[in-house]
């Protein structure tokens, strides 16, 4: 990153009106059969459990997940009532801010219009934002988050005044503690903030006046002990007092545990589910799509309704491409925006080859695939600028047309029938 990093572009190619039309878009589209099905479905029947003894004070279930995701979908609750549209409201609008500062931060990241409007449209395609965005469940919160500390650090290394500058690094930390108090997935890739802002503040002045020197990429007017202040202290004393009601539960699973020993009892209970389940997969199946979930396939609400986790089968497998194609131009082109889209899905997958935890799912390749469909948002815009127009459209309206086409398994829609599911088997492990 060099100086010229901090410089604008004209105010008209900053693409934030189509940006907002295309969140509003989505959040409509998410709103439609948000009500359905009626009950809960899939993971809800832990979370809204838990939810309902926020509310209440009386207990506090589900100990092995932080609290700020439940303690959400609580809010919904106290705001529209215990129903769907109460459990679900806040997971709208958590998809809703995911896509919007998806867009946002690639934007202050990459200043390509191209790329910023393709990537709104992948994400919204993808599947697994929407259906998340109609589901109480924890990951859209941590999604949501992380994506909005991407956005407003990407913003900071924009801004050219150093008061707003630091008021963008503080709004980033905030929002990094909020993603891992909503679920631990985001735990692995916090560091990555604060190690980008002190490899790049070494690129452009040397480790000799690294302590000394604040005038330089990547924010301007920062040094590197109080941006640790605003991206390593800050987002831990946040997460920390995410954890504040569940100490107050008389007789709770954390009654007479410090902090600490509260994340050892978490650790320990996160660890323990070794029993196999029917959905659970490895990350080798996530990369290649081929292990979907079946969050809901049954007899509800007067009709066959399903919702099937999957990835798009399109988008999927052309943004590993896009992926490698951000490696390479990392490492022939320098550039940093591809370069840290290349580093968080490395990071972002890599930690689930190595944890520890015996049963993994589908869903944990929800912040990765987040990222996966930036690098192919970046690659196909590359292709556009070099005249190749047709590929970048060519992109974008077929994973349009794929979701579509899996729109009725996507959204609960009412089904012809028992075996209505076959029409969408284009992989016999979907099954």
């Amino acid at each position: 990153m060099t100086r010229a990093h901090a410089t604008r572009v004209p105010a008209s190619d900053d693409p934030l009106l189509a940006c907002l039309a295309l969140t509003l878009g989505f959040f409509l589209l998410c709103l439609w059969r948000l009500w359905l099905p009626s009950g809960p479905f899939f993971d809800e029947i832990h979370y809204l459990p838990a939810a309902r003894e926020l509310l209440t004070g009386f207990d506090y279930r589900n100990p092995e997940h932080p609290p700020l995701g439940k303690e959400i979908i609580a809010a919904g609750i106290a705001l529209l009532g215990d129903n769907p549209w109460g459990w679900r409201i806040f997971s709208a609008l958590a998809g809703a801010l995911a896509l919007f500062a998806g867009m946002r931060a690639l934007w202050h990241a990459s200043l390509s219009r191209d790329a910023v409007l393709a990537y709104g449209l992948l994400l919204a395609s993808g599947f697994m934002l929407f259906v998340h965005a109609q589901i109480a469940m924890l990951d859209i919160f941590m999604v949501a988050f992380f994506l909005t500390a991407l956005w407003f650090f990407a913003a900071a290394c924009r801004a050219g005044q150093p008061v707003r500058a630091r008021a963008l690094l503080a709004l980033s930390g905030i929002a990094l503690g909020c993603a891992i108090a909503s679920k631990w997935n985001a735990a692995p890739l916090a560091p990555l903030l604060g190690l980008g802002f002190l490899a790049l503040r070494v690129h452009a002045v040397g480790p000799a006046d690294l302590r000394t020197e604040t005038d330089a990429a990547p924010v301007r007017g920062v040094g590197p002990i109080e941006a640790a202040l605003w991206l390593g202290v800050l987002p831990l004393a946040v997460y920390a007092a995410t954890f504040w009601p569940a100490f107050q539960v008389e007789g709770g699973p954390f009654e007479g545990m410090s902090l600490i020993g509260a994340h050892r009892h978490m650790l320990e209970l996160q660890q323990s589910v070794k029993q196999s389940h029917p959905y659970q997969s490895t990350w080798s199946q996530w990369v290649l799509n081929t292990r979907a979930i079946w969050y809901l396939y049954e007899v509800t609400d007067g009709a066959q309704r399903g919702v099937m986790l999957i990835g798009n089968p399109l988008t999927m497998l052309l943004g590993l491409a896009g992926v490698a194609w951000c490696a390479l131009a990392a490492l022939l082109q320098r550039r940093v925006d591809a370069g840290a889209v290349a580093i968080l899905y490395a990071a972002s997958i890599g930690f689930w080859i190595i944890a520890a935890k015996p049963i993994q799912f589908y869903y944990h390749y929800f912040l990765p695939s987040c990222f996966l469909l930036a690098g192919l948002a970046l690659m196909i815009a590359w292709l556009k600028a070099r005249g190749f127009g047709w590929a970048y459209w060519l992109v974008l309206a077929a994973s349009l047309a794929v979701f579509a086409w899996f729109y009725p398994i996507l959204s609960a829609a009412e089904l012809s029938g028992e075996q209505a599911y076959s029409t969408w088997m284009w992989r016999g492990e979907w099954r």
